[in-house]
């Protein structure tokens, strides 16, 4: 069956109007905007030495708000984000910090296309861990006061020796527990 009057369905659209409507231009638009916050995140990448600038002064922090109580890793990601707006008081780090950082650990910084990442090496994670990012022209940290070592120590006096003795504890006297009395446990007379 054919309609007579094809008039009624006949819409008052543009082809502008029509394309925007349309999955395909959807996806041409979503293209276009994805394509634009790109090349913005490529002008606004940060410069290394903005990077390392701005994690020395996020890892100050993480020393100042970690010199006596350390907190579990929500408390970690909001002192990240503070970190973002403040700077850290030279004062209260002391000076010997920052030298055992320095001697103990490295920063290193990569640039990416759109993004650069901040890495710390040290001798406990020689493969790095990265403790910061910077996209859009603002660097944020993801530092935590494990990730850098500022103490080193031996683990053993020799090499010949192991890193953990084991004790080996007779089995022939297991000591006395006063908590145990003759109500807590009664023998069957039977057994």
């Amino acid at each position: 069956m054919n309609p007579s009057d094809r008039s009624s369905y006949r819409t008052n659209e543009t082809i502008g109007q029509m394309f925007l409507h349309s999955c395909l231009g959807k996806l041409i638009i979503l293209a276009g905007i994805l394509l634009v916050l790109l090349f913005i995140a490529y002008l606004t990448n940060p410069s290394k030495q903005t990077m390392i600038d701005e994690m020395n002064d996020n890892i100050m922090q993480c020393m100042e708000a970690n010199d006596s109580v350390r907190g579990d890793w929500i408390d970690d990601a909001v002192l990240n984000v503070g970190y973002i707006f403040t700077t850290a008081d030279s004062t209260k780090v002391g000076q010997e910090w920052r030298e055992a950082f320095d001697k103990y650990n490295r920063l290193e910084v990569y640039r990416h296309t759109f993004f650069s990442t901040a890495y710390i090496y040290n001798n406990l994670r020689s493969e790095g861990t990265r403790v910061g990012f910077g996209l859009f022209g603002v660097v944020i940290p993801t530092v935590n006061f494990n990730d850098f070592l500022l103490r080193t120590g031996p683990m053993h006096k020799g090499y010949d020796q192991k890193l953990i003795k084991t004790v080996v504890i007779p089995d022939n006297d297991l000591g006395t527990n006063p908590n145990i009395q003759e109500f807590h446990y009664k023998r069957n007379p039977d057994d």
